[in-house]
């Protein structure tokens, strides 16, 4: 299944998929090992700077040999593209999607550049992502300024785009204080457009918070600061711990962390599922069926 056609389906079933960057083999089977072992679906991404760092085909051929080797049913896609030459690298390259960023252009320039690529992925089937109002990246002001519905409308008739990152209370990187989702807009945009709407910037954020949001119409998650935060974190403690100069002794350590990690996040959003599952084995128990 394409993934335009697996976040059209989550929209309709008020289900979410996990999105998760990756930026090195550890990382990336850190996430597929918690794929796995939730028997979850995921989107495994690259943002411009890790594909400057790995290379645009060996990225993509990591993600679906690794993809491959763990079992797990995943799209590569590539996150926050502001360079149009790149972008449609990525999706002759045979990215499943693509994010074209021009979120902090006016408007109408905005809808010009996301349009192109709309076009350009046509040919190939590739899902194409954008995003409408602020949110902040790393090192930007946490300031909040919302995307609105009528906006988002009109965007996405523009633009014809499958995806829309929208600016709901979140944001980038750690949070300064605990964020507070704007539940009812993301209701009111969900019930304007029919693109699969996007949260960016889950780090930090409150599972129940993010339960709801999916409830309202968040078809797709978007993870990163908290694997990279881990991993590090893990690996100095590592370093400080062991004179031992054999990386695949001290890696698997920090990526067994951020496994754990991404494990407790796939569970808060499968929540639902999950519930649905206890349910059911508690029927069969009460029932004493065999």
């Amino acid at each position: 299944m394409r993934l335009q056609e697996r976040l059209a389906k989550n929209k309709n079933e008020g289900k979410a998929l996990l999105a998760t960057n990756f930026y090195n083999f550890e990382t990336l089977s850190a996430v597929l090992r918690a794929a796995k072992n939730t028997n979850s679906d995921i989107i495994l991404q690259v943002s411009e700077s890790s594909i400057d760092y790995l290379g645009v085909n060996v990225a993509k051929d990591l993600a679906k040999s690794a993809s491959e080797q763990y079992g797990v049913t995943t799209w590569l896609h590539m996150d926050h593209g502001q360079d149009v030459t790149l972008v449609k690298k990525c999706i002759d390259a045979g990215f499943d999607s693509v994010m074209i960023d021009a979120s902090e252009k006016p408007f109408e320039e905005n809808v010009k550049i996301t349009s192109e690529i709309v076009k350009y992925a046509e040919s190939a089937n590739v899902n194409v992502e954008a995003e409408l109002g602020y949110i902040s990246k790393l090192g930007q002001d946490q300031k909040m300024v919302y995307t609105q519905p009528k906006e988002a409308k009109q965007f996405v008739e523009a633009t014809g785009v499958n995806a829309l990152a929208i600016a709901v209370g979140s944001a980038h990187g750690f949070y300064k204080e605990t964020p507070k989702l704007q539940i009812d807009l993301i209701q009111e945009i969900n019930e304007v457009t029919p693109a699969a709407l996007v949260l960016h910037g889950s780090s930090g954020i409150p599972d129940d918070q993010l339960q709801k949001a999916i409830k309202n119409g968040i078809t797709k998650i978007n993870l990163a600061t908290e694997i990279k935060n881990i991993f590090m974190k893990s690996l100095r403690e590592e370093f400080v711990a062991t004179d031992g100069i054999d990386l695949r002794v001290i890696f698997p350590k920090a990526t067994a962390k951020a496994t754990s990690l991404v494990e407790d996040k796939l569970r808060a959003i499968n929540h639902k599922n999950v519930q649905d599952k206890l349910k059911m084995i508690n029927f069969i128990k009460v029932h004493n069926f065999s």
